[in-house]
């Protein structure tokens, strides 16, 4: 199996191919390193897949959508050809990157750090990458249609959503959403078949703070398998 270091030195070249910064701005002196070996096959549980995911499901968790800007050399669009006969085979300009993501939590307050989980086989986080930056975009109560669209792959995610830019890295922040946290990418690390995202944040708000309308709306909750809101308990 792959060590710690070659599995470091994976994802360093990995985010070199794509462009990536990988070393932080202000880098923070890490603590030291745990005793790590390799699991031996006697010590794996066998656990089917589904039912892993079933179990999972009943913890229930907010969910966001993580966006990225465009890349800063996007060629303009081609004018249209004069003759409506031609055919166009350019490649067009690419848009903005985004995916819904409910694996998003905070990691450190000094230095400020969030964190957030994504498949390797995700076509929108090589984008990501390449950006070097990201805004997590919280999703209320009413933005379920909303979280729908950045979750199907290969369509124009961002048609028809109104957004602007966060203050710090051009990522799009959606309008409606009751809080953003605009980020730098700081480190990515392997987790299995998934990629542990993490972000320093540079800028963060809510909706009221923004002046966009009330940032204490109501949280999306997504639970096995659905999403759901939340009412607060009278009790202590």
């Amino acid at each position: 199996m792959m060590g710690h270091a070659g599995m470091a030195a994976t994802v360093v070249r990995y985010l070199r191919s794509v462009g990536a910064p990988t070393t932080a701005a202000q880098p923070v002196e890490a603590l030291p390193r745990p005793h790590l070996r390799a699991v031996r096959e006697d010590e794996r549980a066998p656990v089917d897949a589904a039912e892993f995911r079933r179990v999972l499901g009943h913890f229930a968790t907010g969910v966001t959508v993580v966006t990225a800007p465009a890349p800063p050399d996007v060629p303009a669009a081609p004018a249209a050809p004069a003759d409506p006969a031609a055919t166009d085979n350019s490649t067009p300009p690419e848009g903005p990157a985004g995916f819904a993501c409910q694996s998003f939590a905070s990691l450190s307050l000094d230095p400020p750090l969030v964190s957030f989980m994504v498949a390797r086989t995700s076509t929108t986080w090589p984008r990501i990458a390449r950006a070097g930056v990201f805004c997590v975009n919280i999703l209320g109560a009413g933005q379920g249609d909303l979280c729908r669209a950045f979750a199907v792959s290969g369509a124009d995610k961002f048609a028809g959503v109104e957004y602007d830019a966060a203050p710090a890295t051009g990522s799009p922040r959606l309008a409606g959403a009751p809080a953003w946290i605009d980020c730098v990418v700081h480190a990515v690390h392997t987790g299995g078949d998934h990629l542990i995202v993490v972000g320093r944040v540079e800028a963060l708000g809510t909706a009221e703070g923004s002046g966009k309308g009330s940032g204490e709306g109501a949280p999306l909750l997504f639970h096995r398998g659905a999403f759901g809101g939340f009412t607060p308990h009278g009790g202590k």
